[in-house]
């Protein structure tokens, strides 16, 4: 409306002109069509629409504290989602158990479910004679698996003290406790089996230490994938022992580890995610996913609820470093699903989105 008044106004000025109408005259005559052309009551339309678009929501149980928001919310071309806790439950469970190679035998299970969840920052709590795990889903998963095989954290706590610890951080994508074993120290870490598996010498096998060679490194890491298609998420465990500390503890302690097995739990979606994501793509918005998690478990999931669809494409953090940001602004759209992703990635990810936005409308 505001360009077709514009034009109006600019034809009206050049007809003036031919009739020999003074300029100044006909500029004025045209500033004045132009403010005429504004409706006095758009402020007031503009916001009873928006409050009647707040109400509609509000009754779908979506609270919108201020009226530009709807706008906002209705222009929304492209929408970037985590996996855990948004897209999934967030309620984790312990349904696979990996030793290095072939099945793992009991006395293997009983002891990567004891270090694991001594590599934990979870409360036990007691209630009706029942032990209870609290805190973050993933390693809440743990502990109740190991209590369920007769494992109680606080009871190995007793004689394995925790002493110190590397918190988790997304650019390492591991975790790390240090505990006292008699006159030693026991290292055990715990996180993402790609990258884990790297800081590894030896693996732990039937109760005995052998070479990680590389033909049991291919085998380790194909069981993490086929773990990982089954949209199972995958957290790989490994420790060492060590005579002393150094005087400074840091991520340099995770070397040289005994890898010990893998742990894979399952996140179901949430209730409504799938509707939502089916709704989202015939309103024309894409939605992409965009996870710390392996890609082939981020790929699984985002096939099981429709966001990667045929010829869309998915993409780790390590490849997205490699390519330039205006190739990504070019490219964006073609992109559904990041996986092992940092901070970092996702300030470039959503930066490049932005950019693209003039092209949204022929992308979708």
């Amino acid at each position: 409306m505001g360009l077709a008044a514009l034009l109006i106004c600019f034809l009206i000025f050049i007809i003036g002109i031919f009739k020999k109408i003074p300029a100044t005259e006909m500029f004025m005559t045209s500033v004045g069509l132009a403010v005429a052309a504004i409706p006095e009551g758009l402020p007031a339309i503009v916001t009873i629409l928006l409050s009647i678009g707040v109400t509609k929501m509000a009754k779908r149980n979506s609270i919108i504290r201020k009226l530009p928001a709807v706008e906002t919310l209705g222009s929304a071309s492209v929408i970037c989602s985590d996996k855990t806790g948004t897209l999934t439950q967030n309620k984790m469970q312990v349904v696979k158990i990996e030793g290095a190679y072939n099945n793992i035998n009991d006395e293997d299970k009983n002891y990567l479910l004891k270090i694991a969840s001594m590599c934990t920052d979870c409360n036990i709590t007691y209630k009706d004679k029942k032990v209870y795990a609290e805190g973050e889903p993933t390693e809440v998963a743990i502990v109740n698996a190991a209590i369920a095989d007769g494992i109680n954290k606080d009871e190995v706590y007793r004689e394995e003290k925790r002493i110190n610890d590397i918190p988790f951080d997304s650019e390492r994508k591991l975790m790390t406790t240090i505990h006292t074993v008699g006159n030693r120290y026991r290292v055990i870490t715990k996180g993402a089996p790609d990258i884990l598996i790297n800081r590894c010498k030896q693996v732990y096998i039937n109760g005995r230490k052998e070479d990680l060679t590389h033909s049991k490194k291919l085998e380790i890491l194909n069981k993490n994938e086929k773990m990982a298609k089954d949209a199972l998420r995958v957290i790989a465990v490994a420790y060492c022992d060590l005579e002393n500390l150094p005087n400074k503890i840091n991520s340099s302690l995770e070397n040289n580890l005994i890898f010990v097995g893998l742990i894979g739990m399952i996140d179901p979606p949430r209730e409504g995610v799938k509707e939502a994501v089916r709704t989202c793509r015939k309103a024309g918005i894409k939605t992409v996913m965009i996870t710390g998690d392996h890609i082939i478990t981020a790929k699984a999931i985002a096939k099981d609820l429709g966001i990667l669809k045929l010829g869309d494409i998915a993409i780790t953090g390590e490849e997205l470093d490699k390519i330039p940001q205006k190739e990504l602004e070019k490219n964006i759209m073609n992109y559904s699903v990041f996986a092992r992703v940092s901070p970092e990635h996702k300030v470039r990810i959503v930066k490049a989105f932005q950019n693209k936005r003039k092209y949204c409308s022929n992308d979708r």
